[in-house]
């Protein structure tokens, strides 16, 4: 059995990083899209931090994934318009419980052996089985859920464990693993056992991942040509903590593509470089419940956003560009897309939040730090190293505004690994300020229901019966027959201030020498390179 440390899905342009459908970005502007196809080329992309285990059973890393994207094929393709092109599969049907892919001819894992249906259908009961702790139950594959290959008619038949209301899209997203790697996590977390574009051909930890593409690669979205022009034969993920040293490198020219989202954003712009722009969660907060916990309070949560200016936090997190949310799920191709937030937001009233903290009965003392039964009001709040500057002014806003509330409280930027690290294993933790990034509503209910950490990724202990309901309600409909449900169900976190979102930012991949679309990272079969 694999040890459980899934690695955060989805956190936005900063850590915990859901996305699974590949909801592409219109490019956008400059360098390279008017210039002339290359062969033969590297594409360089940044990383800001190392991705850890590339294990996709197990990952659920922005970092990683973005990596996984490379290296492993899916049966569909999800744009951005929420259409569904063919990936490994060529045709498929499903309703909320069943599922069926008929597979393209001809499909071949990284050394030559053929990929069959029921290699296929594996991978789909592997993380359906509890007992193989994958983090990716109840994201993307509902517990229980299982399949069968029919290797002579080339078809996988999925029998989801509990009704889905997003089936297709998110089985279709499932990265597919070869069979020799299927129960081999040390082979997986190195990145082995391809099905996609590209194999994994040489890593150096903190520093780079090398891959090469396929020679025999031709199951790209739709009519894909594997021989057209300006494809890169060698993909590098260098790894890049600091912005400014990533744009230093992008300008120069010695890196392709790389994610700015900070100041340095102005210089890229003022270049004139071809971009992809996708707006994802900047700002959130959720709180631990877990037994034991002030937070667990909602007295507390309570009081402790209404001491914090909201408005200033999204000035700042944004650099002044971040706008106000209007639900948990921002990316293509959310079906659903209700207004959720306005009315739930908490405002700012300190005199409020003094008073509530008092009637919980945590009493500043004469040192103005607050304490209740002889325990002091400590918290700690953690967020992704990955927002850089912003994210660190934001935190130390949040951070002298709860110390004025008379909180003894301390704010600690960590990795990607560490992040994960704390949310579901260590738990060690109050206050999270790493929101997630999905692209279907389904996607965050193992994050705020069910299974707490580190038995499950409910990794702020929540328990919402009225969330519960709603999701069960939305579940039984297909598609956005439930969109109704989903939005009682995101309401029913707002209101007993579970989570908190309050920016959202415009999240661009800059690009020179080449271009691309992007989603959940940059598609591969969508590179072109340029003289």
């Amino acid at each position: 059995m694999r040890s459980r440390t899934p690695l955060i899905a989805l956190l936005g342009a900063a850590a915990l990083a859901l996305t699974s459908c590949a909801a592409s970005a219109p490019p956008s502007g400059g360098d390279g899209a008017d210039g002339v196809l290359a062969d033969g080329k590297t594409f360089t992309s940044v990383i800001s931090t190392d991705p850890g285990s590339l294990d996709p059973f197990i990952t659920v890393m922005s970092v990683a994934r973005s990596i996984d994207r490379f290296l492993y094929a899916r049966l569909l393709e999800v744009r951005e318009d929420g259409t569904i092109a063919s990936g490994l599969a060529d045709s498929w049907e499903a309703d909320t419980t069943t599922a069926t892919f008929t597979l393209r001819d001809g499909l071949t894992c990284e050394d030559g052996t053929p990929l069959t249906a029921s290699d296929v259908a594996a991978n789909i009961t592997h993380i359906g089985d509890p007992a193989n702790a994958s983090p990716l139950v109840g994201l993307q594959v509902q517990p229980g859920t299982s399949a069968v290959g029919d290797d002579a008619a080339g078809t996988v038949t999925v029998t989801s464990g509990r009704p889905d209301s997003f089936l297709i899209e998110n089985i279709g997203s499932i990265s597919i693993v070869c069979a020799s790697v299927l129960d081999d996590p040390d082979a997986l977390a190195k990145g082995e056992g391809a099905t996609g574009m590209f194999t994994m051909t040489e890593i150096a930890p903190n520093s780079q991942y090398t891959l090469t593409r396929r020679e025999d690669f031709a199951w790209g979205p739709d009519d894909w040509d594997p021989k057209q022009k300006g494809l890169p034969d060698t993909v590098v993920f260098r790894v890049v903590p600091n912005e400014t040293t990533a744009t230093n490198l992008l300008l120069s020219g010695e890196v392709n593509s790389a994610l700015i989202i900070g100041p340095d954003r102005a210089r890229v712009e003022s270049a004139g470089l071809f971009h992809t722009d996708l707006e994802t969660p900047g700002g959130s907060f959720t709180f631990n419940q877990a037994e034991g916990r002030p937070t667990a309070d909602q007295a507390v949560r309570d009081a402790l956003m209404q001491a914090v200016d909201l408005e200033q936090m999204r000035q700042v997190i944004g650099s002044g560009n971040a706008t106000v949310p209007t639900g948990l799920v921002t990316i293509s191709p959310n079906p659903c897309r209700a207004d959720t937030v306005s009315g739930h937001l908490p405002e700012l009233d300190v005199d409020a939040a003094a008073a509530a903290l008092d009637g919980a009965g945590w009493k500043a003392g004469s040192d103005g730090v607050r304490a209740k039964d002889g325990e002091t009001l400590t918290l700690r709040m953690i967020y992704s190293s990955q927002l850089g500057d912003a994210g660190n002014a934001a935190a130390e806003l949040a951070q002298a505004a709860w110390k004025k509330l008379g909180v003894d409280i301390s704010v600690t930027a960590v990795d990607s690994p560490t992040l994960s690290e704390v949310l579901f294993s260590t738990g060690d933790w109050d206050i999270s300020a790493a929101p997630l990034t999905v692209s279907l509503p389904s996607m965050l209910v193992p994050f705020y229901s069910g299974p707490t950490a580190p038995d499950g990724t409910n990794f702020a202990s929540i328990d919402n019966a009225d969330y519960t309901a709603a999701v069960t309600a939305a579940s039984a409909k297909a598609g956005d027959e439930g969109c109704d449900d989903w939005a009682a169900a995101e309401e029913a976190l707002f209101e007993t201030t579970s989570v908190v979102p309050y920016a959202n930012i415009t999240r661009s991949t800059f690009a020179t020498k080449s271009t691309f679309t992007e989603g959940d990272g940059i598609d591969p079969t969508s590179i072109r390179m340029y003289e």
